[in-house]
C-alpha cells in the first residue's frame, strides 16, 4: 500500500513566497509588455492578462491572509524569482529604446513566455499540493481552482503568439491570431492540436 506523502510545509511556505512573487512580477511584464505590443488583439489580450494578474495577486495575498504568513518574507529564492522578473522588464525596456517596433513585440512576446512558464509551474505545483489533501490543501483549494486555468491560457496562448510573430518576421505566412486563440486553448494537448492546425487555417485565410 503507498505511503500518504508527507508535506514538507516549510517548502510550501518557499513556494508560496515564489508564487506570490511571480505574479508581482508578471504585472511588471504585463505593464511593459502591452506597451511594447504593436498587433492590435494582442495589445488587447495582454490587457486582460494583465487584469487576470492582478485578480491573482489578489488571491495568493489572501491565502497568506489565511495561513497567516506574511507577503513581504524575504527568501532566497523569492529574491531570485524578483531579479528575473526585473530582468524580463528591463530585456523588453532594451528592445523598445533599441529595435524596431515588430522586434520589441517579439522581445515581450518571449519574455511573458519566460514569465508564464514560471508562473504556469507555480500552480500546477500548488495543484499538487491541493491533491494531498489536508489544512494546507483547504485553503489552497479554492485559490487553485481560481487560478489554474487563467495560466493555462496565458502560457499556451502567447506561445502562439510568439511562434506566430517569429513566423510573420521571417517572411513566411503567419496566423494571426494564433489558432491557440481562435480554438480557445486551455491545455498543452489542446495547444499542440492547434499548432498542427495552422497550415489548414492558412489554406483558409487565402481564399
Amino acid at each position: 500500500m503507498a505511503r500518504s506523502a508527507k508535506i514538507d510545509t516549510e517548502q510550501v511556505h518557499e513556494l508560496l513566497l515564489q508564487a506570490l512573487e511571480t505574479e508581482r512580477g508578471g504585472i511588471q511584464v504585463y505593464t511593459a509588455a502591452i506597451k511594447a505590443a504593436v498587433n492590435k488583439d494582442l495589445k488587447k489580450e495582454w490587457g486582460e492578462y494583465l487584469d487576470e494578474t492582478r485578480t491573482h495577486e489578489q488571491i495568493l495575498t489572501r491565502v497568506f491572509e489565511q495561513l497567516g504568513l506574511d507577503t513581504e518574507e524575504a527568501s532566497p529564492g523569492r529574491a531570485v524569482v524578483a531579479h528575473l522578473g526585473a530582468s524580463l522588464v528591463k530585456a523588453i525596456d532594451m528592445a523598445m529604446k533599441d529595435g524596431e517596433p515588430a522586434a520589441a513585440e517579439l522581445v515581450a512576446a518571449e519574455c511573458v513566455v519566460l514569465a508564464e512558464t514560471k508562473d504556469h509551474q507555480n500552480w500546477e505545483l500548488i495543484g499538487k499540493v491541493v491533491e494531498q489533501g489536508g489544512p494546507l490543501a483547504k485553503v489552497l483549494e479554492p485559490a487553485y481552482k481560481a487560478v489554474e486555468s487563467d495560466e493555462d491560457h496565458h502560457l499556451y496562448h502567447t506561445m502562439g503568439w510568439c511562434r506566430e510573430l517569429w513566423i510573420q518576421s521571417l517572411g513566411m505566412p503567419a496566423v494571426l491570431p494564433p489558432p491557440e486563440e481562435v480554438k480557445q486553448v486551455e491545455t498543452a494537448i489542446g495547444a499542440s492540436r492547434a499548432e498542427q492546425s495552422r497550415e489548414e487555417m492558412l489554406g483558409r485565410n487565402k481564399h
